[in-house]
């Protein structure tokens, strides 16, 4: 048992809340403040948890898909998204998806992505897409959950071990930010080049493509 909520130190996310509605709405109401380099700047949203990630184990690697449906998924090999259990046995992940973070969100001058923007966190990808599934590994158990603009409309679906570790984030932008995936690998690579722990590599579905990377 990992013990009352109220215990928990706070690092990237607060741990006493689920869903943060204000902030979601917030950020759906603004959305050319928060991604004003399109859905390509969601994706690098994704990657730098990934980079995070590496950056912590030494090295690590990701996946990034480009999906038939217009939907992008990131697959990464570190710990998995924290998850812990409460006082009353209850399973509580941390809440990366619907709530701020508190390392970036209102610190924009913090740190910039590859594309020269802020990064603000997870959750901006969540509310600007029409839907989002975090699928979570780590050793003490694997789950799946989804997202709708932000909100989480399923609870944590239990998935088979695997004897992998990780998180795999997938989503569908927003229509009015949706456009035509332009990832090469090549542009792949110049952004992990922002990250030096981190390898990845681009798959494109779309016409039956692989596409390694370097």
């Amino acid at each position: 048992m990992d013990g009352s909520r109220d215990s928990w130190v706070n690092t990237t996310h607060d741990w006493a809340g689920t869903v943060d509605e204000d902030h979601l709405g917030r950020i759906r109401r603004r959305s050319g403040e928060f991604v004003p380099g399109g859905p390509e700047h969601l994706l690098l949203e994704v990657v730098a948890y990934a980079a995070d990630e590496a950056a912590g184990r030494g090295g690590g690697r990701c996946v990034v898909t480009l999906h038939t449906d217009g939907s992008v998924s990131v697959k990464d090999d570190g710990r998995g998204t924290d998850t812990r259990v409460d006082e009353h046995g209850r399973v509580v992940k941390k809440p990366v998806m619907a709530t701020k973070d508190l390392r970036f969100f209102d610190l924009p001058e913090a740190e910039r992505l590859p594309d020269g923007h802020p990064r603000r966190g997870m959750s901006v990808v969540a509310a600007l897409s029409e839907w989002l599934i975090h699928t979570n590994r780590r050793a003490n158990g694997s789950w799946s959950q989804r997202y709708e603009r932000g909100v989480p409309v399923t609870g944590l679906q239990p998935v088979e071990a695997d004897g992998t570790t990780g998180t795999c984030v997938r989503f569908l932008p927003d229509e009015t930010l949706r456009s035509r995936w332009s990832l090469t690998a090549g542009e792949l690579a110049l952004w992990s080049g922002h990250w030096p722990d981190l390898t990845a590599r681009l798959e494109d579905q779309r016409h039956g493509e692989d596409r390694p990377g370097p």
